[in-house]
């Protein structure tokens, strides 16, 4: 799965932009040309970040690596419990018989991540969810436990 292509160096250290930007995770190991990479460095925003991988320590050693792909194996990085957020965008969220709307995407919080559902977050936390069936499209909410 495609987590973006390297972009223009950003500063002296390695680091570079990332366009076209995917599932990224600061620690994790991402595919560049054929060779696992770990990514040293997460910073900027989810829509724009700027990212600095092992071995690579210069300014010299990023504009290399312009224009490659960054690739994420899907079953290397999730546990059993985990989900792609690409895989959640689109789900129909439900509370019990009830529809809610439809997940447009997930964004991290300070605190967790959320489903930006309509106008609501929806955090992702146990309390919350009751179930999620990415094969299926639906995500079972507890909407008692997001009113006050």
């Amino acid at each position: 799965m495609s987590a973006g292509r390297v972009g223009r160096p950003h500063g002296l250290d390695g680091s570079f932009h990332v366009t076209r930007p995917g599932e990224l995770a600061a620690g994790g190991t991402v595919w560049v040309d054929g060779a696992p990479r770990t990514i040293e460095r997460l910073a900027g925003t989810r829509d724009k970040p700027i990212v600095r991988l092992a071995g690579c320590s210069s300014r010299e050693h990023a504009e290399a690596l312009r224009g490659l792909t960054l690739e994420v194996p899907r079953h290397e990085t999730l546990a059993e419990d985990e989900f792609w957020a690409s895989d959640l965008a689109g789900c129909v969220v439900i509370d019990g018989d009830r529809e809610v709307g439809v997940v447009a995407r997930m964004i991290a919080l300070p605190s967790c991540e959320a489903l930006e559902v309509g106008e609501l977050l929806i955090p992702m936390v146990r309390d919350a969810i009751r179930s999620i069936d990415v094969d299926a499209r639906r995500i079972d909410v507890d909407m008692g436990f997001l009113e006050p």
